[in-house]
């Protein structure tokens, strides 16, 4: 039987993704559990050219959506459908939860516009699991701040995140069922504990 899974890593920039992105990588290479690592906007040759115009140029945010919309459709067609239907977990920084958060509520886009998307371009497909890295924007953008170089959502206001994150909290109180929301500012050796239950009762 296929037990291929689909997890995705979401929260504010700041909160520690890419770190976590890692630990799961070494989790699932020590139970020797085939996977494949992706990103939003991203994951395939056409997403990556769309994610540099999104990180970098101004745009209107109706456009913003309407791209992230249509890299997450190259990205499910080209890559995660394919993998997930070859046996291999993907394992996804971003994906729909993430155009709620910060097209709906950073940018003010209605909930219902962006679920028109959402079903148009994935239908009931969703997440196995999703892991909502949770943490005080002040937090976030102190850790930010130590970044070279910032990206045109990197440089959005704190009131900005505040609405991202709030959109993040709410859309893991209507999705209890696949949400597990974590504390990123606990040491990383508790979230280390966390994710290790989590993924391991996930794998059963």
């Amino acid at each position: 039987m296929n037990n291929a899974k689909f997890i995705t890593l979401e929260g504010i920039d700041g909160a520690g993704k890419s770190t976590q992105m890692s630990r799961i990588e070494s989790f699932l290479t020590s139970r020797s559990i085939d996977y494949v690592m992706t990103r939003e906007p991203g994951g395939t040759p056409l997403g990556e050219k769309l994610r540099e115009i999104l990180l970098h140029q101004d745009m209107h945010p109706e456009t913003e959506a309407l791209l992230m919309f249509a890299s997450r459709a190259e990205h499910l067609s080209s890559l995660i459908k394919p993998a997930l239907q070859a046996g291999k977990w993907v394992i996804s920084d971003r994906f729909t939860d993430a155009s709620f958060a910060y097209q709906g509520g950073g940018r003010g886009i209605g909930y219902e516009r962006l679920a028109e998307l959402e079903t148009w371009v994935q239908g009931e497909f969703q997440p196995d699991l999703t892991l909502l890295f949770d943490l005080p924007v002040e937090v976030a953008r102190q850790r930010l701040m130590k970044n070279a170089s910032l990206d045109r959502f990197e440089h959005e206001r704190e009131a900005f995140f505040e609405r991202v994150r709030s959109a993040y909290l709410e859309r893991a109180s209507k999705f209890p069922e696949r949400f597990v929301v974590i504390d990123s500012s606990l040491p990383l050796e508790e979230i280390d504990v966390i994710l290790d239950k989590t993924l391991s009762t996930i794998c059963k």
